[in-house]
Formats: structure tokens, C-alpha cells, sequence
């Protein structure tokens, strides 16, 4: 019993990037609301708005990939070091632009950097806590780490939107800057025991390695195409037309506090599975996951304040849940060796149909109407959500069975490195 409380936090290594992961999501958490709405005051911003979240996530799936390949290649905690270093000089632009008063514009190429180094930051992240906790642990970990970021989004968007009513959004973002480079100092004290030997292989080849494995692998395939869709429909719906929508309502101290609420359904949900294991974590996790289409019918509806704030915390504990599902089954299932390139497909794939969902957000609300799109947009989220549990292995996928799949990886990753 002591030692399943004290878990991950049982190794050092892991305790100093959980120290500089919990600080950087703390700052992070005020920049949606920030920069959303400090872009919404300028003339066009709600067009503009699309366009700068896109010019961040383009980057980023375009290089994602690459930032997998090099995250099995090279020390995970060394990339996770320099990419902190890099997101923060970043935001110290975006800031500098925001505060200033200068042109919006500037914003886009400091956004386009943000996606470059996090096309870096999110394959190291998910591949590193199998080299910085016991593989039973990695379970706890995640849930110690969506904690965390469940705390950072509720006190993050309501204090971003107080920032924006008195003092402007570039606060806000200056923090958040302020934050990654004291992660960074955090990472400088991880230490990872071994790290991948540079081989002869190209790093092309060595996606091509990670591509047939994600391929031949239908259970984690057919989850990251629900999520292309699912997340397209979500930016597009809550992260561009919530705002606006909430602008015309109920300002954005309302949308802050939403976000924040939604935050504490991440909280309870986290603190839950500290102590609870899923039996089956994809099927679990994929109708946890269909709750995130309420909030979008509710602002849709137009119905009031706090019934969208109940929808959130409900799609806020539906979200960790699954969030917890997927990244464990990853982490336990797929051999450390391949990890991160497998973790970049699927972030690829997850991600390649956002900007057209932030980019045809507005265009499409100005055509059908702003409530009609988001009220369409909830329930198709629903459906698709749900269509994975048409396969019987992530219906019945058990923890048990996962373990079995890391094996079997590991034994054709070593049969096929012997021929």
C-alpha cells in the first residue's frame, strides 16, 4: 500500500520533471484566454484568431514526426530541456508584441516556432516516463500529471480573464514564458539512465519503421482517425467560435470561469484515478471522451451560463479519463524503443485536421450561423466518438493484455533488427 502512494514520485528523476511540468502547465493554462482575447480587440481578430492557432498546429504536424523519430533517437530529456528553452523565448515574443501594442500580425511566425518546438515536446513527453518511473507506475505518473494539469486549468483561464479585463492579455502570456524557462532549469536536473545509441539507420527509415508498426496495429489506428475528426470538430467548435460566442454573451471573465469549471471535471476525474484502474481503458476511454460533445451543444442551444458550466465539468472528467487510457495504453503497450515515433503518428494523425477546423470555423458559422455550426458540431462529436467500440480489442482491451503487446513488440523488434 506505502508503495503504490508514493509510486512515481518514489524516483527522483521523475519528481524534477513533474516539479518543472507542473509550473510550465500553470502558465500555459492562462494563454488560451489571454491571447484569444487580446487578438478578438483588434479590427478582423475573430478571423485573425483562426489563422494564428492554425500557424501554430501546422508546424507542429508537420513536423511532429520528426520530432518522434528524434525522441527515440536521442536523450528524451535533453530535447525536452532545449524545447522548453525555445517555447519560452517564444512566448517572451508573443508577449513583447501583445504588450506593446504592436501590429498582430508579428504574432504568426513567434506561433509558427511555438509548433515547431512542441512538434519536439510532445513525443519526448509521452516517451520519457517509461525511462523515469517503474513500468507499474507509469499509470500513477500519468494521473499525477493530469492532476496537475487539471489544477492549472482551473485557477489558469479564470486569472487569464481577469488579466484581460484590467491589464491586458500580454501578462498573462509573459508568465507563461516566465514558466518554461524555470522548467527548463527543473529538466537540467533529469537525468535519464540510458538513451538509444545513434545507429546507422537514417531517421527516415526509422519513421518508416514506426509507421508500419502503427499500421499493422488497428487498436491504436482506428482510435487516432475517431480523434483527427473529433478534434477538428472541437478547435474549430469550442477553441474559435466559443470565444466569439461567449464575447456576445457572457464576456470573457463567463468564458474564463467555463474553462475553469471544466478544469475542475478534470480535477475530480484525475484525483479519482489516482486510486482507480480502468478494466478496459480504450472502450472506457472512448465513451469518457464522447461526453466533450455536450458542452458544444449547450453553447450551441444558447442555453445559459451555468448549464454550460455543468456540461464542461463533465467533459472536463470525460476528457482525463480518456486522456489517461490512451497515453498508459501507449506507454504500456508499445516498446520503449518505438515509443515516440508511434506516439508522433498518432499525435500526426490527431492533429492533421485542425486548421481546418480553425480555419473554416468562421467561414462556415457566417454561412449556416454561429449557434447552428456548434450545435451540429457537438453531436457529430458524440457520433464519432463512439464509432471505435465497433472493434471488438478495444472493446476488451484489459491492462493484462497490454503487457502482452509490449512482449510481442519487443520480440518482433528484435527479430526484425536480427534479419
Amino acid at each position: 500500500m506505502v508503495r503504490y502512494k508514493i509510486g512515481a514520485l518514489s524516483r527522483p528523476a521523475f519528481r524534477w520533471f513533474y516539479l518543472g511540468r507542473v509550473i510550465s502547465l500553470f502558465g500555459s493554462a492562462m494563454t488560451p484566454v489571454a491571447l484569444a482575447f487580446a487578438v478578438l480587440q483588434v479590427r478582423s481578430g475573430q478571423h485573425l484568431l483562426g489563422f494564428i492557432l492554425a500557424a501554430e498546429i501546422l508546424p507542429n504536424i508537420l513536423l511532429v514526426l520528426i520530432g518522434g523519430s528524434l525522441s527515440d533517437r536521442y536523450r528524451r530529456d535533453r530535447l525536452l530541456l532545449f524545447s522548453n528553452l525555445g517555447s519560452g523565448l517564444s512566448q517572451s515574443g508573443i508577449a513583447a508584441i501583445v504588450l506593446s501594442g504592436a501590429s498582430p500580425y508579428w504574432l504568426l511566425p513567434f506561433a509558427v516556432s511555438n509548433g515547431v518546438w512542441s512538434a519536439v515536446t510532445s513525443p519526448a513527453m509521452r516517451g520519457i516516463l517509461p525511462e523515469i518511473v517503474e513500468c507499474e507506475d507509469i499509470a500513477h505518473a500519468n494521473a499525477l500529471l493530469n492532476t496537475a494539469r487539471s489544477a492549472a486549468r482551473i485557477v489558469g483561464p479564470p486569472i487569464a480573464g481577469i488579466l484581460v479585463a484590467t491589464l491586458g492579455g500580454g501578462v498573462g502570456i509573459a508568465i507563461d514564458a516566465a514558466t518554461f524557462f524555470i522548467a527548463a532549469i527543473c529538466l537540467h536536473q533529469v537525468h535519464i539512465p540510458s538513451h538509444p545509441a545513434v545507429g546507422d539507420s537514417s531517421i527516415f527509415r526509422e519513421l518508416r519503421e514506426g509507421w508500419s508498426y502503427f499500421r499493422q496495429r488497428r487498436w491504436i489506428w482506428s482510435i487516432t482517425v475517431a480523434f483527427t475528426l473529433m478534434n477538428a470538430v472541437q478547435m474549430g467548435v469550442w477553441q474559435v467560435l466559443g470565444p466569439i460566442l461567449a464575447k456576445v454573451t457572457f464576456g470573457s471573465s463567463g468564458w474564463g470561469v467555463t474553462l475553469g469549471v471544466k478544469a475542475v471535471g478534470l480535477l475530480i476525474a484525475s484525483l479519482a484515478m489516482l486510486k482507480i484502474q480502468l478494466r478496459h481503458p480504450l472502450r472506457d476511454g472512448m465513451i469518457a471522451i464522447a461526453i466533450s460533445g455536450i458542452p458544444m451543444f449547450v453553447l450551441g442551444q444558447g442555453y445559459a451560463l451555468p448549464y454550460l458550466m455543468i456540461a464542461a465539468a463533465l467533459a472536463g472528467a470525460g476528457s482525463t479519463i480518456s486522456a489517461m487510457g490512451w497515453d498508459t495504453s501507449l506507454q504500456q503497450a508499445v516498446p520503449k524503443s518505438i515509443l515516440s515515433r508511434v506516439c508522433a503518428f498518432d499525435e500526426f494523425g490527431s492533429y492533421m485536421m485542425i486548421p481546418l477546423g480553425e480555419l473554416f470555423a468562421v467561414p462556415l458559422a457566417d454561412a449556416f450561423g454561429y449557434h447552428t455550426v456548434a450545435t451540429v458540431g457537438g453531436i457529430v462529436f458524440v457520433v464519432i466518438a463512439l464509432l471505435p467500440l465497433t472493434d471488438r480489442l478495444v472493446r476488451r482491451m484489459t491492462p493484462g493484455d497490454l503487457w502482452k503487446l509490449n512482449q510481442e513488440g519487443n520480440a518482433e523488434l528484435s527479430g526484425s533488427l536480427q534479419g
